[in-house]
């Protein structure tokens, strides 16, 4: 048994920044084939240099501590599977950590930028091993992506316990020796990342799978602020998860301890490494119902026929309001069913996008989620020629996506924002933000024909 094999990268890809009438999953039937002028060509004979985010700007988590003991308790004692943890693990003393030769050249500043962050925000004592070729706790292998899937079909990327090596996980992989529940202590871990693709995703593979190398191994729709959680709008660790890590590592837990040990000891920590936090008690989290988990799923992954996505969205959104949930799960019901709706019904898909919002604004104001939603309708504004009402929707999405580091998001608000400036005959300016979305779009994209390829989707849909 392997695992957690992280799936959200793969099935739910749905939920990145893929531009309206894209089709999920399969490009072939979406707006490259009715593109009908191409701004690519001219545009990439100056390439400028790759754009990097700044100093990271995490939000703390605006929730009391007792429902923040909850999220730890449901994350660390239960897999995505649903398969209980009888007790924690987590690495005694320092932890080392490696890159395997011949990884991209942007995966080692990607993890120099992670091992600070977890120093700084999680004060986790972790470092990178000091040669290559030195025995780590936790091993990062980059290897093509076809090659992890042979093994792992669905997975994008992947963490599994007590190996240090693709070759050693290939030899091991159907024993108990990848069962995490086994798990007393944590000594060798190894994370799996394709390497033939952007660094985006590569970097938010190294986020999510160290996280989970380190710390909780489930994942919870419900939660809006964490990428412990499978709808992929979070793509870096985000000022929850630090805290998480933190406590994790606090000096009171210690690996072995069961799940009411930690609960006892939690109030505690929480109240010293979380003063600020809001008072008041932790109500119980309602359950996510297993079949809007297969509803999603079915919408956003792989093996579905187009024609039958958006009737499984309307089925996740309608199991959502019967359950009473009102939280993110149904937001991200109605955002499944804005992307899957707006070939057939536009009008559907609009006022999905807009139910979305208003729940993400309730629960999450001006996040990464709106910044999603926001990018969807600038594009349909585009389309509309209300070029006026694209520049208004990118500009609010902006902030949101420089502050959740997500590049190709950036470069596609950037170029539907070129598009509008050009329509309204402001060419230079335009030209300018054009330029500025390939600085972003090289990192979000990776080659030059992906960057190509969306330049020419956007400006197909400009009337």
């Amino acid at each position: 048994m392997i695992g957690p094999v992280s799936l959200s990268r793969a099935i739910l890809s749905c939920a990145l920044p893929l531009l309206m009438l894209a089709g999920c999953m399969q490009p072939s039937t979406g707006l490259r084939d009715v593109a009908n002028r191409s701004a690519a060509p001219e545009t990439l004979r100056v390439m400028p240099p790759m754009n990097q985010f700044g100093v990271p700007r995490p939000i703390a988590p605006m929730r009391a501590n007792a429902q923040i003991a909850q999220d730890f308790l449901e994350l660390s004692f239960m897999m995505e599977s649903g398969r209980e943890i009888a007790q924690l693990s987590r690495f005694e003393g320092p932890v080392t950590i490696t890159v395997t030769p011949g990884a991209p050249a942007s995966v080692l500043a990607d993890l120099d930028r992670l091992i600070a962050r977890l120093r700084q925000e999680a004060r986790i004592d972790i470092r990178r091993a000091a040669y290559t070729d030195t025995p780590a706790n936790i091993t990062i292998e980059t290897l093509p992506r076809a090659q992890m899937q042979r093994v792992v079909p669905q997975a994008a990327c992947f963490v599994v316990p007590r190996v240090a090596s693709w070759a050693e996980f290939r030899r091991n992989r159907n024993g108990r020796a990848m069962d995490w529940t086994t798990l007393q202590t944590r000594e060798r871990v190894a994370v799996f990342i394709p390497n033939d693709v952007a660094p985006q995703e590569i970097r938010d593979c190294l986020h999510e799978e160290v996280a989970q190398a380190l710390g909780p191994l489930n994942d919870l729709y419900r939660l809006s602020d964490s990428v412990f959680n499978d709808d992929n709008f979070n793509a870096v660790l985000t000022g929850f998860d630090m805290l998480v890590l933190q406590a994790y590592y606090d000096p009171a837990l210690r690996s072995g301890m069961t799940r009411t040990q930690v609960a006892t000891a939690l109030p505690a920590i929480l109240a010293r490494i979380n003063p600020s936090a809001p008072q008041g008690g932790a109500g119980a989290p309602m359950a996510t119902p297993r079949a809007w988990i297969e509803a999603i799923e079915t919408a956003l992954g792989p093996g579905t026929r187009e024609a039958a996505r958006p009737a499984a969205a309307a089925r996740a959104v309608e199991i959502a309001r019967q359950s009473g949930l009102s939280d993110a799960r149904l937001a991200f019901s109605y955002f499944a069913l804005g992307r899957l709706s707006l070939a057939e019904n536009p009008e559907r898909s609009v006022n999905a996008f807009l139910a979305a919002r208003d729940i993400y604004d309730a629960i999450a104001p001006g996040r990464i989620h709106a910044a999603h939603i926001d990018m969807q309708l600038a594009a349909f504004a585009l389309s509309t020629g209300s070029y006026e009402d694209a520049l208004r929707l990118t500009g609010s999405a902006m902030p949101a996506a420089t502050q959740g580091e997500n590049a190709a998001l950036l470069s596609t608000l950037l170029m539907i924002r070129a598009e509008a400036l050009e329509a309204l005959g402001r060419s230079s300016e335009a030209q300018q933000v054009r330029l500025d979305s390939l600085g972003w779009g090289r990192y979000g994209f990776g080659t030059n024909a992906e960057l190509g390829a969306r330049l020419t989707e956007i400006a197909s849909l400009t009337p």
